[in-house]
């Protein structure tokens, strides 16, 4: 009785459920974690638009005869809460694979515990080496690194612009901290150095501060390297203060119609690093999801922002249909080690055995007019990045 009772209690624990495969003969189970409230709430709409992509392949039959069972949850953007978030998926659903997830500092809150449970992620929305170097094998990165990003747009900044005198404003975490190390690494081959260098908690409400310093320092250009929240905050100020510098962000705050919108206007003139065509592109494959997301997700704003969660679950979607009906982990980990130039509405993806960074390429954009976007340069590797060369 007393074998049968420690039998019953042990699959009942949460240590069985996480091993369960995260499918059966009906359904493949995928979440996503994200911030639907909080600081970033902005990119909440990335989980949603991920899965417009699960509901396309689920109306068209599903994924040889499996549908895909979708769960987003709510991690405020706090680390914290993302480890709770994760665990409960695992251990009460059972999942197979992630995708997307945004945040630096919330990706590598649960990285470990995704990694330990042999679940693959597709696509952190973010990057930080760590995700993907050295490589291991249930991680695939997507998102273009930061650092690289930052010394490309440093790179116009100082080339294109002519501009010398530029400060760094960044999030005081990983995200902001591999952008910083772009900047540096970038101006340093012009024997140069950022005007001035101001951290910022992403919770920060009051940035005045921070603007009156960086005003201060005379910078011609400043890289923000924030959160939404944080960035509309840092204009709004800037404006106040009177101080126009040349704003640049990351391609995180590439949604030129929602920053021109919640920011009064304020984001025209701004550039960006660019992972996307823009949101009213004539391309065919964006014409579709365009109508698909009008169709079936008619309350969510179509934009950057949308397009960058299509872009993280469509290569899932597509090593699940190449895999075929006999689907495992190690099945589905052979068909993302050999995906070539996979292409959807975003950059080519690669990966291999060896490299799991699978896009290496970013293009740069301004705001215009009601939030148009006027492009400056097309899809562009970093000359500095190392990684590539391994």
């Amino acid at each position: 009785m007393t074998v049968l009772i420690v039998l019953m209690v042990a699959l009942m624990s949460p240590s069985v459920c996480s091993a369960n495969p995260g499918f059966d003969d009906h359904e493949i189970r995928i979440a996503q974690y994200g911030p639907q409230t909080g600081p970033a709430a902005t990119w909440g709409v990335i989980a949603r638009a991920s899965g417009l992509v699960f509901d396309l392949a689920n109306e068209a039959g599903g994924i040889h005869g499996r549908k895909i069972k979708y769960f987003i949850r709510d991690d405020q953007y706090n680390p914290a809460q993302t480890k709770t978030v994760v665990k409960e998926l695992v251990e009460k659903h059972g999942i197979f694979a992630f995708v997307g997830g945004v945040g630096a500092a919330t990706g590598m809150a649960v990285k470990d515990y995704i990694i330990q449970n042999k679940i693959i992620w597709i696509a952190p929305a973010t990057y930080v080496k760590d995700f993907v170097f050295p490589p291991n094998p249930y991680i695939y990165g997507v998102y273009f690194p930061f650092e690289d990003e930052s010394s490309i747009l440093t790179k116009y900044l100082v080339e294109k612009l002519k501009f010398t005198k530029i400060a760094f404003f960044y999030q005081n975490d990983p995200y902001g901290l591999d952008g910083l190390a772009g900047c540096r690494k970038r101006l340093a081959k012009y024997n140069l150095k950022p005007v001035i260098e101001i951290p910022m908690e992403a919770t920060e409400k009051d940035l005045s501060s921070q603007i009156l310093k960086l005003k201060n320092s005379g910078a011609e250009a400043v890289i923000g390297w924030l959160v939404p929240t944080p960035a509309v905050i840092a204009l709004k100020t800037s404006a106040t203060l009177n101080y126009k510098p040349q704003w640049v962000f990351p391609s995180t705050l590439g949604n030129y119609p929602l920053m021109h919108k919640i920011t009064g206007g304020l984001w025209e003139g701004v550039i960006t690093g660019l992972l996307w065509e823009s949101a009213d592109s004539t391309d065919p494959k964006i014409v579709y999801y365009r109508e698909a997301a009008k169709r079936l997700t008619p309350d969510a704003q179509w934009g950057t922002f949308y397009m960058a969660g299509i872009t993280y679950a469509e290569p899932l979607v597509y090593a699940l249909k190449k895999v075929g009906r006999n689907l495992s982990t190690q099945a589905l980990i052979k068909q993302l080690n050999s995906m070539k130039n996979f292409q959807g509405i975003g950059p080519k993806i690669t990966w291999t055995p060896t490299r799991h960074q699978g896009t290496d390429s970013c293009m740069i954009a301004k705001c215009g007019p009601n939030g148009t976007t006027i492009k400056l340069q097309d899809w562009s590797q970093d000359d500095l990045a190392t990684w590539r060369k391994k």
